[in-house]
Order: structure tokens, then C-alpha cells, then sequence
């Protein structure tokens, strides 16, 4: 390498190291919806300048936090979620299934921790967890923590007692998305209220859960409930510790199937002001990857998305395999972000104890739909 490559080279590593340790700046949760529009409304580069900045502030800036997720009860949900292909109310042609027997979760599990999971998480479903599988849910968390993965479950609404007996269990995370703005939200659904929302989020919280909360973009939406949406993130105290920004994944049979397209450059807008309003939080780069070409994800990544799932499905549609994703790390010099290891023995013991389990106790089963 010549001299003036290598000065070349030693001045963008001193430049990035520079912007990676400056002082991070204290959150916010006063954001006022004109400072997040007038965000919104900065030149492109200078949004993405600003946005990348604030994440280097914050997180190291080549790591990204890799989950994977697993539809543990499919279909046949009450709920009426226009987007959603496991409502009961759409003809979607998807199979319902029963809720999955704890010891083959386990070893989905620990398979995603063999192909570089750090977080399994885990769907349900349901309009709220029922009382006769809930505590095989339980059983499932405990397990997945035994592997050395951290632990995350959506399953609807939940009362106090369920959120107490999440934490109990030392559930790390509970996803539970707002979806869109308190606005736009009744055009999308109908069987629950955005105050419930809230209120389960409000339970998850004082649990001493952390909360993986976000939305869907592209449902017909304008940039005022964009706005608003990112605005009711930003103004909860903590901010949600993960935020997940998925663009939306048109299923056939679903009202939403023809909705006009989202715009790539204002989805990368949206990740890019999530960062900005929410520094310290994980944004994920969720579902609608799948349809996302290397260079849009790699903006993605630019504007502070440092979190993705991981694997071939998103609950029920489809997710780039977990080779392509490991192939664009490479590319983008991006490493997975890493946690506590547990050793290849201890994670062949928790399955093997589990599964002893379910054949000696309640806990093999044959669960309700």
C-alpha cells in the first residue's frame, strides 16, 4: 500500500473512531410533531448524515443485533388486522396450527443460536394468551434462557398477572407494536382499541419487561401518521428498548393486498428519524426485507438500523436466508452484535432436560387452537 493510501486509510478510521466516541446526548421524550416533520423534510444525505452520526454516538457502528423469530401458534386469530394473514377474518389460505410442543421449540431454538441468533422470539397468535397454554409459554422462555439466548414473546393483550408471571420467568423482551399512528390506527383495526394497546405496554413496562415496540409502513398511511407514530414511541419513558420499522408484506386475501407501494427513500426516512428521536434504542430492520435489495438494505443500515430477524420466515411470510444476510454483512464489513456464550454442551443439556420433562410431566401435551 502506498504512503497515501495508507494516510488515506488511517484518516477515515481516525474520522469514524472520532464520530463513534463522541458523547451521546441525553433522549428526549418532548419530541413536538413539527420537529419530527421538519426532520422528515431535511435533504436526503443530511438526514442520513445526521442520523448516522447519532447512532455512532451511541453504538458501536458495524454491529447489528441478529433475532430470529418463530410463529409458536399460527392462524386463526380474532383479531381483524387488515395486513395480517393469520386473522380468522381474511381468507388467506395459511394452515392454523396448534401452539408448539416446548421441546421443538427449543430446538428451533437453538438452532438459530447455531446459524448466530443472540434474541429467539417467539408468536402467538392470540388475541390475549389463554390460561390452559400459558404456562407452557413459560415453560418455552425458561428454556430458551437456558440455551444462552435472550428471550422475547408477543402474544396480545395481557393483564397484570400474566405480565407478573412474564417477568417471574425473566422473560428479556415483549413485543407488542402500536402499528401506526392513534390517527390512521381505527382504518386498520377494529378489535382493539389503541388504548389497549397502551395499556399493555403500560404492564410490560412496569413488570420490568423490556419492550420491543414499533410499526408497519406502507398501509396507505400518510407522513402525518408516520409522524405520529414515531412521536408516541419517542414520548414513552424509557423509550421502547427495540424498535422494529417493517414495511408491509401484501398477502393475497388480506384488505391491504393492493395497497399502493411506499416510497423506498421515505421508509429509509422513517428508520432514519426513528434513530434520531430514539438513540439509544435498537431499530430494527424487520419484516419487508425480503423485498429490499442489498444497496436499499445497506441505506437501511446507514440511516441506524442496527437490528434484524434472522432466517427464513417472519412469523408466516417470507425473510432472506440467513446465508444472503451473512453474505451482506461480509460486503458491509457489519459483524452480529454478541452476548453471553453458552458451550455446545450446555445447549444439548437444556433440550435433552426439557424433553425429560415433557415426558414425565404436564408439560407434553397435545395444546388447544
Amino acid at each position: 500500500m502506498s504512503l497515501s493510501a495508507s494516510t488515506n486509510v488511517s484518516a477515515a478510521n481516525m474520522s469514524a473512531n472520532a464520530l463513534s466516541s463522541s458523547r451521546p446526548s441525553a433522549p428526549r421524550f418532548d419530541w413536538t410533531h413539527a420537529e419530527i416533520k421538519a426532520l422528515f423534510d431535511l435533504p436526503f444525505m443530511d438526514l442520513m448524515f445526521r442520523a448516522q452520526t447519532v447512532h455512532r454516538e451511541n453504538f458501536a457502528p458495524n454491529q447489528v443485533q441478529v433475532s430470529t423469530l418463530l410463529s409458536i401458534k399460527t392462524g386463526a386469530c380474532p383479531e381483524d388486522c387488515k395486513y395480517c394473514p393469520q386473522s380468522g377474518h381474511y381468507n388467506t389460505e395459511l394452515e392454523k396450527e396448534k401452539l408448539m410442543e416446548v421441546q421443538k421449540v427449543l430446538e428451533e431454538a437453538a438452532l438459530a443460536k447455531e446459524k448466530g441468533a443472540s434474541r429467539f422470539c417467539m408468536g402467538a397468535a392470540w388475541k390475549h394468551p389463554s390460561e390452559k397454554d400459558f404456562p407452557y409459554v413459560l415453560e418455552m422462555i425458561k428454556g430458551v434462557k437456558s440455551l444462552g439466548l435472550e428471550s422475547c414473546v408477543t402474544l396480545g393483550t395481557l393483564n397484570d398477572e400474566q405480565a407478573k408471571r412474564l417477568s417471574e420467568v425473566g422473560l428479556d423482551y415483549y413485543n407488542h407494536n402500536l402499528d401506526t399512528s392513534a390517527e390512521f390506527y381505527d382504518s386498520i383495526i377494529t378489535t382493539r382499541t389503541y388504548q389497549d394497546r397502551l395499556d399493555t405496554l403500560s404492564r410490560v413496562r412496569d413488570s420490568g419487561i423490556k419492550l420491543c415496540c414499533g410499526g408497519i409502513m406502507g398501509m396507505g398511511e400518510e407522513q402525518k401518521d408516520r409522524v405520529g407514530l414515531l412521536r408516541q414511541l419517542s414520548q414513552m419513558t424509557p423509550h421502547p428498548e427495540s424498535v422494529p420499522i417493517n414495511m408491509l408484506v401484501k398477502v393475497e386475501g388480506t384488505p391491504l393486498e393492493n395497497v399502493e407501494d411506499l416510497d423506498t427513500f421515505e421508509f429509509i426516512r422513517t428508520i432514519a428519524v426513528a434513530r434520531i428521536l430514539m438513540p439509544q434504542s435498537h431499530v430494527r430492520l424487520s419484516a419487508g426485507r425480503q423485498g429490499m435489495n442489498e444497496q436499499t438494505q445497506a441505506l437501511c443500515f446507514m440511516a441506524g438500523a442496527n437490528s434484524i430477524f434472522y432466517g427464513e420466515k417472519l412469523l408466516t411470510t417470507g425473510n432472506p436466508e440467513a446465508d444472503k444476510d451473512m453474505a451482506l454483512f461480509a460486503n458491509l464489513g457489519i459483524q452480529p452484535e454478541k452476548r453471553e456464550e453458552h458451550s455446545d454442551a450446555a445447549v444439548v443439556e437444556a433440550i435433552a432436560a426439557q424433553a425429560v420433562k415433557q415426558e414425565e410431566s404436564k408439560w407434553f401435551y397435545e395444546a388447544s387452537v
